[in-house]
């Protein structure tokens, strides 16, 4: 399936937001994720479906200032 994450166009096979996060190799519970400009909880990201064409950001914080 193809999506845009974090701005740049994607080819993969999740199905979810929880898969890709694991498919992307992101992890930790600090990250941040839209989908489609809809913040998505970290509780629902194993059951929030991906479609073709959507837009994901996954933002994680940065240290510095």
């Amino acid at each position: 399936m193809r999506l845009t994450v974090n701005g740049e166009p994607q080819e993969v096979r999740a199905s979810t937001l929880e898969a890709l996060l694991a498919e992307l190799d992101y992890e930790g519970s600090w990250l941040a994720t839209a989908r489609n400009g809809e913040l998505v909880h970290a509780e629902d990201r194993g059951t929030c479906l991906l479609t073709e064409g959507d837009r994901i950001e996954i933002l994680s914080p940065m240290q510095g200032g």
